[in-house]
C-alpha cells in the first residue's frame, strides 16, 4: 500500500499553492517555498552557530564571563543572519507587496503599483555582480520608470537557480495578486 503522503518523489500537486478559503488575505505570505540554495547557506550558517555557542560555553567554564559574552554575542549575530537570510525574499498581502533584502524591506502598496510582469533580461546570478541571461519579476510603480527599481524575483536568484518552474509559478501568483488588488 502506498503512502504519498510519506514519499518525497510525489508528483507536484497543483492544489499545494492554492491559498485555501479561510486563509486571512490581510497576512503577508511569501508566494512561493524558499530555495535550496538559501535554505542550505542559513542551515550552514546555524550549524555555525552552534559550533560557536559551545565553544561560548566552554570559554564560560574555564575563561571569563566576558570573552563568553563575546562570543555568544557573536552566535547570536550569525543565527540573526541565518534567519534573514531565509526571510528575503517577495511577500504579498492585501495591503501591497513587499521585497526583503538582507538590510532592507520596502513595502508598496497595490494602488501605487502600474504593472507586475515577468521580463527576459540580464539578472544576478546569486545576488553576485555577475549576470547571465535570465527572467525577472519587475514591478512599476504609478509615475515612475521600472528602470531604477530592483526585480522582485529572478530566474538565477537563491530561490530559483536551477527551479525555473517553481520562478514561473511564483511570478504567476504575485501577478494574480496585482491584478487582483489593484483594481479593487
Amino acid at each position: 500500500m502506498p503512502l504519498p503522503f510519506l514519499t518525497a518523489d510525489r508528483a507536484f500537486d497543483a492544489t499545494d499553492d492554492v491559498a485555501l478559503p479561510y486563509d486571512d488575505r490581510d497576512l503577508w505570505r511569501r508566494p512561493y517555498r524558499p530555495g535550496p540554495w538559501r535554505v542550505g547557506v542559513a542551515a550552514l550558517l546555524l550549524l555555525l552557530a552552534s559550533f560557536v555557542l559551545f565553544a561560548a560555553v566552554i570559554i564560560a567554564a574555564t575563561d571569563s564571563l566576558s570573552a563568553a559574552g563575546v562570543v555568544f554575542g557573536v552566535a547570536l549575530v550569525v543565527i540573526v543572519c541565518a534567519l534573514r537570510l531565509l526571510r528575503m525574499g517577495a511577500w504579498v498581502s492585501a495591503h501591497g507587496v513587499r521585497q526583503v533584502s538582507f538590510l532592507s524591506t520596502r513595502t508598496v502598496d497595490w494602488q501605487q503599483v502600474a504593472s507586475v510582469r515577468t521580463v527576459q533580461q540580464p539578472v544576478r546570478w546569486l545576488g553576485l555582480p555577475r549576470t547571465v541571461q535570465g527572467q525577472a519579476l519587475l514591478l512599476v510603480r504609478q509615475g515612475r520608470s521600472a528602470e531604477g527599481m530592483p526585480p522582485l524575483l529572478t530566474t538565477h536568484n537563491a530561490d530559483f537557480l536551477a527551479r525555473e518552474d517553481a520562478f514561473d509559478r511564483a511570478a504567476d501568483a504575485v501577478e494574480a495578486w496585482a491584478g487582483e488588488y489593484r483594481r479593487g
